[in-house]
């Protein structure tokens, strides 16, 4: 039987959480609406910076001219922050929840190698279209930002493939790495919005001069692409977001099963 103080601790506790019991079910989002909502504004990302370099930039070729250029942002939104969003929130799916992880490991790199290589065809169409017009490569803040990013998303694929997917790393090892990964997977998608925004705002201050109306007086151009930016930005914060809540991760992710390799894994 429980002494007179520790019934009254007791009985506060419980008095303390049925009180709390109703706002933390009023933040405890649903995933799934957060997930339509968030794909919904992965393609409103897509397709803002489609419709700027369309519109406003002359639309798209492959002769190296200014038409080539305007591959770079839009393989760079799509690839490195919607795509790379993505693959980020995979292990976030209920369904990856229970049962064999491999599935989920397998989508999970295909979608950040498929976010790598329209990277770097975003850089081919760059320096493609720098190397035409006699323009140097690598002389500003978004061009170092942008390829140590890139550089930075190379090497986190490797070390994620060895680790994660090949037998050979001794579980200790994986379990190491796990958080670095985890870690490194964030820093990226930041450094990749930052890399983006800066884009822009360099694109329009290049552009919006001389023949047209001046970056400072806001013509419809620049409110376009700041829109962009905006909503790149509430991508990615809302990306990072997910990943903090405690109650969107996989319960089991401590488990041997999730440092299994590919190869070894379940099936």
């Amino acid at each position: 039987m429980e002494a007179p103080g520790e019934a009254e601790a007791h009985g506060g506790r419980r008095e303390g959480l049925r009180c709390r019991h109703p706002v933390a079910e009023m933040l405890d989002l649903p995933f799934l609406p957060f997930c339509i909502f968030l794909g919904g504004l992965g393609f409103m990302c897509v397709a803002f910076v489609s419709a700027w370099c369309q519109h406003w930039r002359g639309g798209f070729a492959l002769d190296g001219g200014l038409q080539m250029f305007n591959w770079h942002p839009v393989l760079m939104v799509t690839g490195m922050v919607v795509l790379y969003g993505a693959a980020a929130l995979v292990y976030r799916l209920p369904p990856a929840w229970s049962g064999p992880k491999l599935p989920w490991k397998v989508l999970h790199g295909a979608l950040t190698l498929a976010a790598f290589s329209l990277a770097v065809l975003g850089l081919v169409a760059v320096f493609r279209f720098h190397n035409n017009h006699g323009t140097p490569n690598m002389y500003s803040l978004h061009s170092w930002l942008g390829l140590a990013t890139v550089l930075l998303f190379s090497c986190q694929w490797l070390a994620g493939f060895s680790a994660f997917l090949l037998p050979w790393a001794p579980a200790w090892l994986r379990a190491l790495y796990k958080p670095v990964h985890v870690f490194f997977g964030s820093t990226i998608l930041m450094l990749s919005v930052a890399s983006c925004v800066s884009g822009i705002n360099e694109k329009l201050f290049f552009s919006l001069r001389n023949r047209t109306t001046d970056y400072k007086y806001l013509p419809a151009e620049a409110v376009f692409a700041n829109t962009l930016g905006l909503l790149i930005i509430l991508f990615g914060v809302l990306v990072l977001g997910a990943l903090a809540r405690p109650s969107w991760k996989r319960p089991d992710a401590d488990s041997p099963d999730s440092r299994q390799p590919l190869l070894t894994a379940e099936r």
